[in-house]
């Protein structure tokens, strides 16, 4: 959380310090001051010139003179949900909340609500709502796709799949194709999700930026991985039209310039990412090319953020730096088992693998990572992570044959990643040629005759 965030979030957390005090001292019902107090907090002032703060400024408004408030409500909260996902500050979240709280069990409010305990990563809750809300008898996409999510996340894909063919069905438009384009790439089918989300971003428009941007990033992650960078970084400016300095379009803008040997340019690209959504796979990324330019003391600092707030941004990420510094990595393994409780898909199946191979664990390591390859998700990360597992085994081959297909991929690796893959394939290597090497200087002894008698 970058410290501006963090103020944000302090005057949040002093409006609910605030409205606890006034309950102790209220004469009213506990629910009626409850509800004056979460009032209260939903229409406190907030900073900011952008659209969206525009827009919650004038629904606080309308929300003051309104009879029936309740839709005003509901629409509010989405503006805290829009608020919280451009400026990655979970106090947005906590408003939104708020929201939906004060709206009541109106299928709106409950919508809302999921999406809700979906960002927070309250997965099993969002699966309940979600499941309250497609019993309704009339069908909306956007249930469905909230369905899907809480599923999906939770390590449940075929069941999620299904979800999502019926979403689609209802309404096909930038958030349930993408979705979908996501649910192709986690099986491993690359050129059809790349397909399915150009089509996401042809449905997308100005009028609801954030979105756009973030389709805009995907399809820019899926042309990388498939080797068009410069279709990447086409995808990244548009990204970067719809939203200025959108996060996830800046992070893969400086791992492109880091394979184009631009280091310095990452830096400043990373940089900006990394101030604006402070998540430990971007600080990570920046601190790798802050070495690369030669900025050691940047890489130093950052790589200190991470020790400092990773876990509270990321624990999966978390989790995943401290086992690749192979730095406190029972820390690693508790935060990745914590992880799992709550989130059991392919990437947190790959953090314990991670960080059971960081504590000495080869076998749950293993284990782990036949898990997190179950779906045939084809990521770089996931292979380098398979052929390390499998070089501490011994199994050459199984190493291999994870290490090509990584290879193949690195561009989406990190550097501090990509280094230590390229040189876990020359150790490879070299111990191949000094086999056949030996193999040829002792050849196997010649068989004798056998003469018959």
């Amino acid at each position: 959380m970058v410290y501006g965030g963090c103020g944000r979030i302090l005057s949040v957390g002093f409006l609910l310090f605030q409205a606890s005090a006034a309950l102790s001292t209220a004469a009213a019902p506990v629910e009626a001051a409850a509800a004056i107090d979460a009032r209260s907090i939903i229409l406190a002032p907030q900073s900011g010139d952008g659209k969206v703060d525009q827009e919650i400024g004038q629904l606080q408004g309308k929300i003051r003179s309104a009879k029936d408030p309740n839709p005003f409500i509901v629409r509010l909260g989405w503006a805290f949900v829009a608020k919280a996902r451009l400026t990655s500050d979970p106090g947005y979240y906590k408003l939104a909340e708020q929201c939906s709280q004060l709206a009541g069990e109106e299928s709106d409010s409950l919508l809302l609500r999921g999406h809700i305990f979906h960002a927070l990563h309250r997965f099993s809750e969002a699966e309940s709502v979600a499941r309250k809300l497609t019993s309704d008898p009339v069908p909306r996409w956007e249930n469905y796709a909230l369905l899907g999510d809480a599923l999906m996340e939770q390590g449940k894909l075929s069941d999620a799949i299904g979800v999502y063919q019926r979403m689609i069905d209802i309404r096909p438009c930038l958030q349930t194709y993408a979705r979908v384009a996501h649910v192709r790439w986690l099986k491993g089918d690359v050129i059809g999700a790349e397909e399915l989300m150009k089509t996401a971003v042809s449905a997308g428009n100005s009028r609801d930026p954030e979105p756009g941007a973030w389709a805009y990033s995907r399809l820019a992650f899926y042309q990388l991985q498939s080797g068009n960078s410069a279709g990447a970084s086409r995808s990244i400016a548009r990204a970067l039209e719809f939203v200025k300095d959108f996060p996830a379009a800046l992070f893969l803008q400086g791992k492109i310039d880091i394979v184009n040997g631009a280091a310095e340019k990452a830096v400043q690209a990373l940089t900006t990412a990394a101030t604006q959504s402070p998540l430990p796979d971007y600080q990570w990324a920046l601190a790798d090319a802050a070495r690369l330019s030669g900025n050691a003391e940047l890489a130093a600092k950052t790589e200190a953020e991470i020790l400092s707030h990773g876990a509270i941004e990321d624990p999966r990420s978390y989790a995943l730096f401290l086992a690749n510094r192979n730095e406190k990595p029972e820390l690693a393994l508790q935060f990745a088992q914590d992880e799992l409780t709550n989130r059991r898909d392919v990437f947190t199946y790959d953090a314990l693998a991670w960080a059971e191979l960081a504590a000495g664990n080869k076998s749950e390591a293993k284990q782990n990572m036949q898990r997190a390859l179950a779906e045939g998700t084809a990521d770089a990360r996931l292979f380098y992570h398979a052929g390390k597992i499998a070089a501490a085994f011994g199994d050459n081959a199984q190493a291999r044959k994870w290490f090509t297909r990584a290879v193949a991929i690195q561009q989406m690796l990190l550097p501090s990643e990509r280094a230590d893959l390229t040189q876990q394939v020359a150790t490879l290597s070299s111990s191949r040629s000094a086999t056949a090497k030996l193999s040829s200087t002792n050849p196997p002894a010649a068989k004798k005759a056998v003469t018959r008698k």
